[in-house]
């Protein structure tokens, strides 16, 4: 049965219009992106209607509007619950969405939160540390090197090419320019020296699996092996993506990141950043509940890619999971 799907997101240029610099806006969504999801909606014969954001999504629900489903990518724009706000509001309204609940995306987007419960079900993460003040960054007590990053950012935001601190000097000076810049605590774990890897995860519950794996490696020369903020953006140039094929290394790769998705209790679909420690054994880096979804840029339609599922099958496969959890007839 075809759907009344309503679309909501932050977009991208919205955000740089009305003046917030591109790394603050680079978590929201381009138009291609936008493009791309309503069109592949429509190509399953559903009808889309593009709604925006929470603020809009508020005055509708408010006007008595309602959809059949509303497939939410909005990542809100302040406080470590901004990725619950949609969610929320939708549940006050009883209307049906895809995706993670408040609880989950709260939890995620918390870095620090998301791994005591990973490390709590004894699944392998790396050792870390939450800095608030500067006082903080020189009481941690692990072994360099050590990484940092904001507690509950997305998309490499306020990570580069200095993320890595070898010794207490370049901690405190990395965890008070972090800290000025995003007014938030920061990160600080253990470096893992080995590859990284994202995997892709489809379901929910017992019905979740792994989609795929995908190696991501810098070839951006001179550059550490940081998976960051302009990495990202241009990862075209900078990034090479490598189907991990199948074997032990996979196996295991998929199984850590398959029981971190149903421990933290994530729906539909994510992605689960795993990296390999001096040994290879892999460990959970953090999840992306709410994960990209342009078509040739995103991490997500990649591993769909390298395991053969087009665009058009990934955003159906999305749909379709969340109507069966759901119990809504397609």
């Amino acid at each position: 049965m075809p759907l009344n799907i309503g679309l909501v997101y932050d977009l991208r240029r919205d955000y740089t219009a009305a003046g917030f610099p591109v790394e603050i806006a680079a978590e929201f969504d381009s138009d291609e992106t936008i493009d791309a999801l309503d069109a592949a909606i429509r190509s399953l014969g559903h009808a889309v209607d593009r709604v925006g954001n929470a603020r809009t999504l508020c005055a509708r629900l408010v006007e008595g509007q309602r959809w059949d489903l509303v497939f939410n990518i909005a990542e809100g724009l302040a406080g470590r619950c901004r990725e619950s706000q949609v969610p929320a509001v939708l549940e006050l309204f009883n209307v049906p969405y895809t995706f993670s609940d408040p609880l989950v995306l709260a939890a995620t987007l918390d870095k620090a939160v998301a791994k005591r419960l990973i490390a709590s079900a004894r699944v392998a993460t790396p050792k870390f540390a939450v800095v608030e003040t500067p006082a903080d960054a020189t009481a941690v007590k692990l072994d360099f090197p050590l990484f940092a990053k904001p507690l509950a950012e997305g998309s490499g935001k306020g990570i580069g090419d200095r993320s890595i601190a070898s010794n207490g000097d370049e901690l405190l000076a990395l965890c008070c320019d972090l800290i000025a810049r995003f007014n938030e605590p920061v990160l600080v774990e253990e470096y893992l020296p080995g590859r990284e890897f994202t995997v892709g995860i489809l379901g929910t519950g017992a019905a979740a699996r792994a989609l795929g794996t995908i190696g991501v490696e810098i070839v951006r020369d001179g550059a550490p092996a940081v998976y960051s903020y302009q990495n990202k953006e241009l990862c075209e140039k900078f990034v090479r993506y490598t189907p991990l094929q199948p074997g032990r290394l996979r196996k295991s790769i998929e199984k850590l990141a398959l029981a971190a998705y149903r421990i933290l209790e994530c729906r539909d679909a994510a992605r689960v950043d795993v990296r390999l420690d001096k040994r290879d054994r892999p460990s959970f880096l953090e999840v992306n509940p709410l994960p990209g979804l342009h078509p040739t840029h995103s991490d997500l339609p990649m591993i769909a890619t390298s395991v053969g599922m087009s665009y058009r099958e990934l955003i159906g496969a999305i749909i379709d999971g969340a109507c069966s959890r759901l119990g809504i007839s397609v």
